[in-house]
């Protein structure tokens, strides 16, 4: 029998490449399921030592062919929408399989801490860079200042995939990285954050009037920052309870906060299946905001707004297309869809254009004869031609714990963050060498 270890890869998206070719890099065999082959076989050409298979998670057979699958390999790592993630972790557990993830912890999915202990197996999530590498960078800082008697009494964490400034030449500063319609549902959530002892929660209707525009000196250029999710349950993941200040939240180019808003306002961030065959964009927009067609709709829209024809909101809409007469694909069936369509083809880098990857925490700690703030940043730019900045810093570190647990260098069972020593410190360390490296600094100190 072979003593080849193979690690099963669902999803051949945008972040994928750089999983697949550390883990065969390090000798692993990978198989790498996908809902269109084509796409898994795309990503696998010219990489040694892969396999791919056909896997489409919303059919009915999806969990029959992982558990003819899952048996013959040792771990798997799921890459695909978080809503798949459980059923694929429930496959594995049930066949003492490790699993990991890059996404957030869901309440399923801690459900199932005791039966991967039994099973003997570790579930890793929130081991990409947003959740992942953000939670190491910060506990790396937080041991260390509590190993000193420090207390972290602010904390706020901020991050963003965004285009390099080189290649941000459209007008809503941004293109698709990751799975755009991620993006797009991730601007439906709420948020909740800790401001001077108290709490804040924010609608999601509300998120984006919710923003702060940030100066970032290595790049001297202002970013909005907004909240993202409930930033208080890193309270206790953190074992910080001293904190009176906690807040993480996302970056994004000026004038994104606005334009998504008002998107939202008119509902084209809506989920509710409906007929769209044989609609422009133009009628779409019009139809939602009870104008004519799409000349009219401007106008419209102009008019529920207050903006001026020279608005940045007002151009920003227009140069999307949602007034235009181009016929929204067949097929979609909600407006997000089929804003979604049309964000995938008019935000998207071109060939030789390069990702940034920004990321800023900043701390407040008290010791007994002084008050540091402490920031920690990272700023990495994808590869030209070559791997994007998220897809590096999203699946490498995920791939750092597969390789870890495989080869025998982390023993633990049941479901984990990267919020360890035993895993971070790897983690961040190895990531140096990808020349992907966190630099912390103490920014200012008032004695007490």
């Amino acid at each position: 029998m072979s003593s080849e270890k193979v690690v099963l890869v669902l999803g051949a998206g945008l972040v994928s490449p750089p999983c697949i070719k550390y883990l065969t890099d390090h000798g692993f065999k990978v198989i790498v399921a996908n809902r269109t082959l084509a796409s898994a076989q795309k990503i696998t050409a010219g990489v040694k030592n892969t396999e791919v298979r056909e896997l489409n998670m919303e059919l009915p057979d999806a969990v029959s062919k992982l558990d003819e699958w899952v048996p013959h390999v040792d771990a798997v790592v799921s890459l695909l929408p978080y809503l798949h993630h459980v059923a694929a972790a429930k496959v594995a557990i049930k066949h003492k399989k490790h699993f990991f993830t890059t996404s957030y912890v869901s309440p399923a999915m801690r459900e199932l801490n005791d039966e991967a202990k039994a099973a003997g197996v570790i579930v890793v999530n929130e081991c990409g860079v947003d959740p992942g590498t953000d939670h190491m960078s910060a506990m790396r800082i937080i041991h260390a200042a509590h190993a000193k008697g420090g207390k972290v009494v602010s904390f706020s964490s901020f991050c963003g995939g965004l285009p390099a400034p080189d290649c941000n030449d459209n007008p809503l500063g941004y293109k698709f990285s990751w799975a755009p319609r991620g993006v797009l549902l991730a601007s439906r959530n709420p948020a909740h954050y800790l401001k001077d002892g108290q709490d804040v929660n924010i609608a999601a209707g509300v998120l984006f009037e919710n923003y702060a525009v940030h100066h970032i000196p290595e790049l001297n250029l202002d970013f909005e920052a907004y909240p993202n999710r409930d930033s208080t349950q890193y309270i206790q993941e953190y074992s910080i309870p001293e904190v009176k200040s906690m807040i993480r939240g996302t970056y994004r180019n000026v004038g994104w906060c606005t334009t998504i808003k008002k998107l939202s306002d008119v509902n084209y961030l809506d989920l509710t299946e409906r007929s769209l065959e044989g609609k422009t964009y133009g009628d779409l927009t019009a139809e939602l905001l009870g104008a004519t067609d799409g000349a009219d709709a401007k106008v419209k829209f102009a008019e529920k707004f207050g903006l001026k024809a020279d608005d940045r909101v007002l151009t920003n809409v227009d140069w999307l297309g949602l007034f235009s007469s181009e016929k929204i694909p067949s097929g979609l069936k909600t407006n997000l869809d089929a804003l979604c369509s049309l964000c995938e083809r008019k935000l998207k880098y071109a060939p030789g254009e390069r990702d940034m990857l920004l990321m800023k925490h900043e701390f407040v700690i008290e010791y007994a004869d002084r008050t540091e703030t402490v920031v920690c940043s990272l700023i990495d730019y994808g590869i030209p031609n070559g791997d994007s900045s998220m897809s590096r810093t999203v699946t490498i570190p995920v791939s750092i714990a597969v390789r870890m647990v495989l080869q025998g260098k982390l023993n633990l069972t049941g479901l984990q963050t990267p919020i360890i020593p035993e895993l971070y410190n790897p983690i961040l360390d190895e990531l140096e060498t990808f020349d992907i490296k966190f630099v912390d600094r103490v920014e200012k100190v008032v004695p007490k």
